[in-house]
């Protein structure tokens, strides 16, 4: 099929913005035609010409200063793979009260060297629980505390002006139950019955449940739920208020479409692709991962390029390490889904390696994925608003004499404090007596053994979890991709055990760490020798030397070395100009190296501590210490 007639889409627009469009559609119309054909075969051409007049709608709609940003990013279509590139994530509310006040943070951002701004869930979602602002009843409105849909545009503009793109969340697995769609539907109306799963009795429920998993098993058992209204048994995979949508109906498929454009066009950046894992349903599986997902974002990344290609996708995928790399894109779909995906194996390992002092098993793992699409970024955390799950693969285990149920165990065990010495302060989250998986919630500081330290008044045990903290970050910064800080790191922001005192929070105990930012923490980050001086400046400065190191680009992977010395963890990158070697020492003891792990000459530097520390000797690193040694290719 021909790509549709531009004059006829675009009529009474000028006639170089037509020729835009028509080039842009042109470039993206075999993508999405194959995207549409992987998850639509019977529809696919069709729904191409229908998708083609949403992106053309949305394109007459943009703004004059977003569509100069579009012509800025086809020059530097990379711009989100740069190592100056630094992203933080934060509530807005608990953050800065609301979307004007935001605007008055941007300093603060910007003397961090923050460029990517993740804010957690701010679309309108249900009253009362809401799964933290997941349960959206309305796309196209922003939370009634925190402004409307133009302070959010303006937020946008002053961000971009000072170099930060902004991130938004976009569900796309479900909907509240007070949602428009969902109203309709309970109330008899076909045309939306079809937009979710909704059946007379539990024979088909039965069936799918006996594959399917239990998401939140204390409080959301089940899959189903039965519905009053519509006298009908409801899929609901998260809760029983959050109705999951029907993406089998190319209808659900073009409001998406829709939403997406119109989201760009108030000037967000990124959108991230909410519980995008669960959104396409088959019988006999776990109805996580199924081939039509990625078909389904490569047809709605290319309306998004067609309409609007400064905007780019991260997926928000927490799936195993086998599942992860498609949603970066392999095979057919190779750079054609999402731009970012989570590393989320690499916040485990990281906290499995501080835990057991140990690196064979972040080896083992992480030396399992293939390398991803050159285009396109992992983004690589430490901490992130949800609870912290064990993905440790019983095979990666094994493969380094650990039994991966005793392990997983031991790190939630290690990281509730229950352990042996442990000086860490988690809680464990939807703990399954079935299978014995136990997630954590807590802050990094928190879990690191910073409050443990403070509560003891000892300065060295402090001194060491600030080590401890500093060098799980400078693992997520030399990693490489898109590094992201979560709110309140930068200072050392311990557990917030107050949010037992608010009734939408209590019986979720995420929010320990999702607390108020404490502004006057803050403020002490210019005041030397205190804690958050400490940790600012120590972050600040890696974040600093990271963003002039070539070898830090996206674009490079990471190679991950033999453990010679299963203290330390080394990670190679090499870039066309520049080769660096990571060394970090995961333990609270002194760790050598010999010379010849690092095959670089004695001629290279340390690029955090502009020192050339070395000779033909042994390599030594101090308890917790990172090196980041450079060679000039």
């Amino acid at each position: 099929m021909s790509t549709p007639d531009v004059a006829g889409l675009l009529e009474g627009e000028p006639a170089h913005d037509q020729v835009v469009f028509a080039t842009r559609l042109q470039r993206y119309w075999p993508d999405l035609l194959a995207g549409l054909a992987g998850a639509y075969p019977e529809h696919a051409v069709e729904m191409a010409g229908r998708a083609a007049e949403i992106a053309a709608h949305n394109f007459r709609q943009r703004p004059e200063d977003l569509r100069l940003l579009d012509l800025r990013r086809h020059a530097d279509p990379q711009w989100h793979q740069h190592p100056r590139m630094l992203g933080y994530a934060a509530y807005t509310d608990m953050f800065a009260g609301d979307l004007r006040g935001m605007r008055d943070k941007i300093d603060y951002l910007a003397e961090l060297g923050v460029t990517y701004l993740h804010l957690m869930p701010l679309l309108k979602p249900r009253p009362g629980a809401n799964d933290g602002g997941y349960a959206v009843m309305d796309y196209r409105a922003v939370r009634d505390d925190l402004g409307s849909v133009d302070d959010l545009r303006d937020l946008a503009t002053d961000l971009r002006r000072s170099g930060i793109s902004l991130t938004v969340d976009l569900v796309l697995n479900h909907v509240a139950t007070e949602h428009s769609w969902a109203r309709a539907a309970a109330g008899g109306d076909s045309f939306y019955r079809d937009y979710f799963f909704m059946f007379a009795d539990r024979d088909i429920p039965d069936a799918y449940e006996r594959t399917l998993p239990e998401v939140f098993p204390d409080f959301a058992p089940g899959n189903f739920t039965f519905d009053d209204e519509s006298q009908s048994w409801v899929w609901t995979t998260f809760n029983t208020w959050q109705w999951d949508l029907n993406w089998r109906n190319p209808e659900v498929f073009f409001e998406f479409a829709d939403i997406i454009c119109w989201l760009a066009n108030l000037g967000v950046e990124c959108v991230r692709l909410d519980a995008i894992a669960f959104i396409f349903k088959r019988l006999g599986t776990n109805c996580q991962n199924q081939p039509e997902v990625h078909a389904i974002t490569q047809a709605l990344r290319a309306v998004a390029r067609i309409a609007a290609p400064a905007l780019i996708f991260k997926a928000e995928a927490i799936v195993g390490p086998t599942d992860l790399p498609p949603y970066l894109g392999v095979g057919k779909h190779a750079g054609r889904v999402s731009d970012l995906a989570y590393q989320n194996s690499l916040m485990v390992q990281i906290w499995s390696s501080l835990a057991a002092k140990d690196t064979r098993l972040f080896c083992a793992a992480m030396n399992r994925f293939p390398a991803k699409p050159p285009s396109t970024v992992w983004g690589t955390y430490l901490r992130c608003h949800d609870d912290i799950g064990w993905a440790i693969d019983d095979g990666d285990a094994a493969s380094v004499g650990l039994n991966g149920f005793e392990h997983r165990r031991f790190l939630a065990d290690f990281y509730a404090g229950t352990y042996p010495m442990s000086d860490a302060r988690g809680l464990v989250f939807q703990e399954n007596l079935q299978t014995g998986d136990r997630r954590i919630s807590g802050s990094a500081a928190s879990l690191v053994g910073i409050e443990a330290a403070l509560a003891s008044g000892d300065e060295a045990h402090l001194d060491l979890a600030i080590r401890r903290l500093l060098l799980a970050y400078e693992i997520v910064l030399g990693f490489g991709g898109l590094p992201l800080l979560y709110m309140g790191d930068e200072i050392a922001q311990r557990n917030f055990y107050d949010f037992v005192d608010d009734p939408a929070h209590a019986d979720d105990n995420r929010w320990v760490h999702r607390p108020p930012m404490d502004w006057e923490a803050a403020e002490r980050r210019h005041v030397a020798g205190t804690l958050e001086h400490r940790v600012w400046h120590g972050l600040r400065q890696a974040v600093s030397v990271r963003s002039g190191l070539p070898s830090m680009d996206a674009s490079v992977e990471s190679e991950v070395m033999d453990p010679v010395n299963p203290g330390v963890l080394v990670l190679q990158r090499r870039a066309s100009t520049q080769t660096m070697v990571g060394l970090y020492n995961m333990t609270p003891e002194v760790q050598k190296l010999p010379r010849w792990v690092v095959a670089l000459g004695n001629w290279c530097r340390d690029a955090l501590t502009e020192e050339t520390p070395l000779d033909d000797g042994e390599i030594v690193l101090e308890p917790y210490q990172t090196r980041w040694l450079v060679q000039s290719v």
